[in-house]
């Protein structure tokens, strides 16, 4: 059958001609031949707005996965194409994003005589100092690990404007976090209260693990659609991961005392919360028990008892 696909303007990029039983994965290959600045990855395929639909009506996005069919085309069908700009690997990303901190951050616990100039260092380094060093680079340690080996995407890629924005952020709140941290003048809190914090911050480190390990084996091998997940902290909490991190964080700004992490742990928080609520949703609207499907569990957002 022949497939005409054109931009929301109503330009014509590309005409096909497939099966109903091609996938749209192999749809988004045969735009690609037929116009070459429109690679797989840059493609959003639509279905046309049904007649009398508003200004609110979304239009159905074609999953790679699935058939030409299961969207019921047909010859002479019209679909939507929207330019997703340039792409980059979701694991590019996040391995850029997770290494600068591992570097940005020891360098002024390593460099104090050219980080701070015109401040004599201590005779003896505060322990927090050490503590604090070894549990940041533990954290993107650990994030590089998972983004390799335990994290499955649902989308192999993302624009590449991006990798610019997280990496101002990570990078950026690193510099801030260790300047601050590590500063010659800096004044520790005691050793006991810093000791116990961070190994409790550890605690939840691994439980975000924990957590992690649970999500990367919800689906089989070419399973896809929606999960409810269960064991461990979610049978309590939507997004305990969330949860862990944020206490971990919480916990790292009670052992350093230092106000730039409390900033670094709050800002962290209500981005994560923001995504909590917005993953709550979707699942309890996926999950509502009508006509066949699980209903969603009653179940805390992220943070007991709060929401």
């Amino acid at each position: 059958m022949q497939l005409q696909i054109k931009t929301r303007s109503g330009k014509v990029v590309a005409t096909v001609h497939l099966d109903a039983v091609s996938t749209v994965r192999e749809l988004k290959k045969a735009v690609h031949e037929s116009n070459k600045r429109l690679h797989p990855s840059r493609q959003r395929l639509t279905l046309p707005l049904p007649a009398g639909s508003t200004a609110q009506t979304k239009p159905t996005v074609l999953e790679d996965g699935k058939t030409l069919g299961d969207y019921g085309l047909k010859d002479g069908s019209l679909l939507n194409v929207k330019d997703l700009g340039l792409q980059i690997g979701y694991s590019t990303v996040f391995f850029w994003e997770y290494f600068g901190p591992l570097v940005v951050y020891p360098l002024f616990y390593a460099l104090p005589h050219l980080l701070y100039p015109g401040v004599t260092p201590p005779a003896q380094r505060p322990l927090v100092q050490t503590l604090a060093l070894a549990y940041w680079s533990f954290h993107y340690s650990k994030r590089i690990f998972e983004t390799f080996l335990v994290h499955k995407f649902g989308h192999d890629t993302m624009p590449i404007m991006n990798l610019v924005r997280n990496c101002a952020y990570y990078w950026g709140f690193a510099a801030y976090v260790s300047y601050f941290n590590n500063h010659p003048l800096y004044t520790a809190p005691p050793v006991q209260q810093s000791v116990v914090a961070l190994g409790l911050a550890m605690l939840c480190q691994l439980s975000n693990l924990k957590c992690h390990l649970i999500l990367s084996n919800l689906r089989k091998p070419g399973e896809k659609g929606y999960k409810i997940p269960k064991g461990f902290l979610f049978n309590y909490i939507t997004c305990a991961n969330y949860t862990c991190e944020v206490l971990g964080w919480a916990l790292f700004t009670v052992a350093v005392q230092a106000v730039p992490a409390g900033i670094f742990a709050l800002v962290g928080t209500v981005q994560m919360a923001q995504w909590a609520i917005q993953k709550h949703k979707r699942l309890k609207k996926v999950f509502d028990g009508q006509e066949g499907r699980l209903k969603y569990p009653r179940r805390w957002i992220m943070m007991p008892p709060f929401f």
